[in-house]
This record gives C-alpha cells, sequence and structure tokens, in this order.
C-alpha cells in the first residue's frame, strides 16, 4: 500500500460516517488519483478544467467529481459534461450559463452556492446575507439545482480561528433550509480543507475537501 492510500484509509477512518471526503487533486495524476479511489475515497475535486480534461477520461472507476475551483464563464462548457457537481457558483451569469450548457447535455446539474464567509474583497464567493436572496434568482432555472453551500474561509495561522466563519456558514445553510425555496434541497454543506477539516465537521460540514493531507505536497508526492 502506497503512502497516499494509506493517507486515505486514515483520514476516511477518522471521519464520521455522515460526512464525505472530497479528495482535491490539483496536479495529480491519474494513478495517483486511483490509489485513492482504491482506499475508498469516492468523490474527486478539480480546480483546473485543463488539470481535469487530461485526467477524468483516463479514470474508469465510478467516482463522483466535484469542480472546487474559481470558474471563467468561458470554460463552462467543459465543466458541465465532464462533472456531477459545480462547487463555486456564485453569479447569475455563470448560474445562467451552466443551466444553458446542462441543458444542451440533457443534464441537470448540481450546484452549492460558494459564501465568502470572511467577507473579503479579493475572494470569490457571494456575501452571507446576499445568498438567499441570490438563490430566489436563480433557483427557477431548469437544469440547475441548488444543493447547498460551500465556503474557503480566510487563510489563517490558526485553523482553530476558522471556526466562527464555518459556524456562520453553518447558521447561513439553515437559514436558506428554513426558507424553502422551490427546488432547492440543502442537502451539502462543503467546509474545511486538510488543516481545517476536523473544526469544519465539528461545525456541521458534510463535506471536506483535503488535498495535501492525502497526496502530501506536490514536491514529495
Amino acid at each position: 500500500m502506497g503512502i497516499i492510500s494509506e493517507n486515505a484509509r486514515k483520514i476516511l477512518s477518522e471521519i464520521p460516517g455522515h460526512v464525505r471526503v472530497v479528495a482535491a487533486a490539483k496536479a495529480r495524476t491519474a494513478g495517483e488519483i486511483r490509489e485513492v479511489i482504491e482506499a475508498g475515497v469516492t468523490l474527486i475535486g478539480e480546480n483546473y478544467v485543463q488539470e481535469a480534461r487530461a485526467v477524468i477520461p483516463e479514470i474508469r472507476e465510478r467516482v463522483g467529481w466535484h469542480f472546487i475551483g474559481h470558474i471563467q464563464t468561458n470554460k463552462v462548457k467543459y465543466i458541465v459534461p465532464l462533472f456531477d457537481m459545480i462547487e463555486t457558483v456564485d453569479s447569475v451569469p455563470l448560474a445562467q450559463t451552466i443551466d444553458r450548457l446542462a441543458g444542451r447535455h440533457g443534464k441537470i446539474m448540481p450546484v452549492l452556492v460558494e459564501v465568502n464567509s470572511a467577507q473579503e474583497p479579493q475572494k470569490a464567493g457571494l456575501l452571507p446575507e446576499d445568498v438567499l436572496p441570490f438563490i430566489r434568482q436563480i433557483h427557477t432555472l431548469e437544469h440547475i439545482r441548488v444543493q447547498g453551500l460551500m465556503t474557503m474561509g480566510p487563510f489563517l495561522d490558526d485553523p482553530e480561528h476558522l471556526r466562527p466563519y464555518f459556524r456562520a456558514t453553518r447558521e447561513l445553510f439553515v437559514e436558506v433550509a428554513g426558507a424553502t425555496v422551490p427546488r432547492v434541497e440543502m442537502k451539502h454543506l462543503s467546509m474545511g480543507m486538510s488543516d481545517s477539516y476536523r473544526i469544519a465537521i465539528e461545525e456541521g460540514a458534510s463535506l471536506v475537501r483535503i488535498g495535501t493531507r492525502i497526496f502530501g505536497t506536490r514536491n514529495q508526492a
């Protein structure tokens, strides 16, 4: 068993059963991704369209693919046919583009709304107060389905300091669910990465995006 498989198995053994790991496979080879699949990971996340287009066709194993990076609208035409979920929707034009292209491919695309939980001007995502109005704007689109929220949180030296942002995003998740917007089913809360996934789980995450803790740093892989 390789170190990647060992890392993945260890994480899977430690997290609660209701939480799913999205293995963040940025710059990873098909062989490395197969190792995590063989270890039991069932969701793979990709940040970049070009990398995804190169590696996804090589993976024959049945696995779910999540797009977890920032999206340029002109790349949606490649993302829609390849992926099973898009976690980073944060604008009406982007949602409309996904909807139109998903219709062309005869599919309904599950999406998560990205929340800028720390309200950082340089970061993607919607401000928390804009999330529910945004969902009310896009819920009538026929070929997408809002299924939850995603947040990155700020980059901090101590992951414990992310807790308030995760907690606030969980509260927002509950608020949106309570609004019972038609055709919106709040199923997934994607929070936490390699350094913060344990705290995110404590604060209600159901999806955690883990890269380095599974694959190692790229110069070690």
